[in-house]
């Protein structure tokens, strides 16, 4: 049983790495927001 709880222990501390990177790449990480636009030929719509 002392293997079991290593083995869940070893899930818990690596679940809650990998949240508290998601939780700080959210909170301090602003993503770049710009203009999204291009053009388009009639060439594609005339078929």
């Amino acid at each position: 049983m002392p293997t079991l709880t290593r083995y869940i222990a070893v899930l818990v501390i690596l679940a809650s790495i990998a949240y508290g990177t998601m939780f700080a790449l959210v909170t301090y990480v602003d993503p770049a927001t710009r203009q999204m636009g291009y053009p388009i030929s009639d060439d594609r719509f005339n078929r």
